[in-house]
């Protein structure tokens, strides 16, 4: 293939609402299903999903953006008016920052690094993942770790159930007297129904389709387990509900939760979904004295913390120019490996040849310490005469000349082609979670970060 590159394409909280999202969301098996397709695109070397509450992205190193605009089409029609691109250096430095939290809900929330190492892990399982997304991965955890580190962004920083648990708060102020039920294993219902059992309730009531993931989730926030058949009686015990499965539907819905207000007499009842796709019916809310939240409302809730935080955003936006620098810088040095390689292939063979018709006219009349003497001699005077392009090849492309190392190929009559991210140098891709040097905040990012305080977007 040739023409390869990173296109990124995708929709989040930011770009689509809930009722959009949803539709394109993906979990477990089905992700993986997905993604396996999505390598047998035409023109796909590597691909990676990564599918959260608030996001779906798409990355593919290919020729151009349209098998993962399709990915998005074809799953829902209504997606594409939602859709947002990027590619190459775009592309990338999208990609830090969300692995940094700054495209996060809320800003700074941890949870959304673990979430894109997944998606890697998921990609690499299934062979879809290659060496370019494996560099494009690695630097951005790197990225991710250097923000986390010198900057307080994640200082008092919530997390989608920090809020959530918060607007419960708003509601009912202390839960002494009242019953929280967790609905579903996953892990934001998990940390807000520990959040809310210290704001005093009585119970944490818990259940799944799993007895055993119910029984084990129940030991993690001093709660009980209940069987999912009893999910109707556990409505009419509970005040606040936490509604968090990889349900690809409603597993609460109106009917549910009219049958439980009667038997509840009508007393408050919260409902705060936290999945994507939704669980609960939306139209819960309109019923009296039911109060139900997705995750698009708790997005309303959270838009204060961006102002709170907005000085270390800035010194995080600046580590993550310093990283997409650094790694562009990697990327373009490994553009020129294919030529260099080839240059000096191809002078050291020319040098052998002529070493050993040398040596066929001097057979019988030198010793072997003279043959090994001639042989230094001609990798040594290749030497020196390659040191110099080579390194004029390597500061022409680190400083963003692409065409030195296509000027070199054709004077030296040098067969090659042009390579992308997926192939450059052949070299091997770094391991998940391989350490990648780092480098501190040069000047030139200075006036990037400018234009962000002023109210420019990465």
């Amino acid at each position: 293939m040739s023409g390869l590159e990173v296109h990124l394409v995708g929709l989040s909280h930011r770009s689509a609402p809930i009722a959009v999202r949803e539709r394109v969301a993906f979990t477990g098996e089905a992700l993986r299903a997905a993604l396996e397709r999505l390598k047998l695109e035409d023109g796909v070397a590597e691909a990676m999903v990564l599918s959260t509450c608030n996001r779906v992205e798409v990355y593919v190193v290919a020729e151009s953006a349209e098998p993962a605009r399709r990915f998005f089409v074809d799953r829902a029609a209504e997606a594409a008016a939602h859709l947002y691109a990027h590619v190459g250096r775009e592309a990338a430095r999208h990609f830090f920052r969300v692995a940094a939290s700054l495209d996060s809900m809320v800003l700074g929330e941890p949870q959304i690094l673990g979430q894109v190492k997944e998606a890697y892990g998921v990609a690499s399982a299934v062979q879809a993942a290659g060496p370019a997304l494996s560099r494009l991965c690695n630097r951005a955890f790197a990225t991710a770790k250097r923000v986390r580190s010198e900057t307080r962004i994640a200082h008092g920083a919530g997390s989608v159930s920090q809020v959530a648990v918060e607007l419960v708060e708003k509601i009912f102020g202390q839960l002494q007297g009242r019953s929280i039920l967790l609905v579903g294993a996953g892990k934001m219902g998990a940390l807000s129904a520990k959040a809310l059992a210290a704001l005093g309730a009585d119970q944490v009531l818990v259940t799944n389709r799993s007895p055993e993931r119910a029984e084990e989730l129940a030991r993690r926030v001093g709660g009980s387990a209940r069987p999912w058949s009893s999910l109707a009686e556990l409505l009419v015990q509970a005040d606040v509900v936490l509604v968090s499965t990889s349900a690809p539907g409603y597993v609460i819905d109106v009917a549910q939760v009219v049958q439980a207000m009667k038997a509840r007499r009508q007393r408050s009842l919260c409902f705060i979904d936290l999945a994507v796709p939704r669980n609960v019916e939306p139209r819960c809310a309109d019923l009296p004295n039911v109060f139900a939240y997705d995750m698009d409302d708790l997005e309303k809730m959270v838009r204060a913390t961006h102002d709170a935080r907005a000085d270390e955003a800035l010194r995080a936006e600046a580590i993550v120019e310093a990283e997409l620098m650094a790694f562009h810088r990697e990327r373009e040095t490994r553009a020129a490996l294919p030529v260099l390689a080839r240059l000096r292939r191809q002078a050291e063979e020319i040098a052998s040849a002529e070493v050993g018709r040398t040596l066929e006219t001097l057979a019988g009349r030198i010793d072997e310490r003279s043959r090994r003497s001639i042989e230094a001699m001609a990798r040594a005077i290749v030497n020196k005469l390659l040191h110099g392009p080579t390194a004029r090849l390597k500061e022409a492309v680190a400083s963003g000349d692409r065409s030195l190392p296509g000027a070199a190929a054709a004077l030296f009559g040098i067969e090659t082609e042009e390579l992308g991210p997926a192939v450059e140098g052949g070299e091997r891709a770094p391991a998940p979670g391989e350490a990648i040097r780092s480098e501190p905040v040069p000047a030139v990012v200075e006036d990037r970060v400018a234009a962000l305080s002023q109210g420019g977007k990465g």
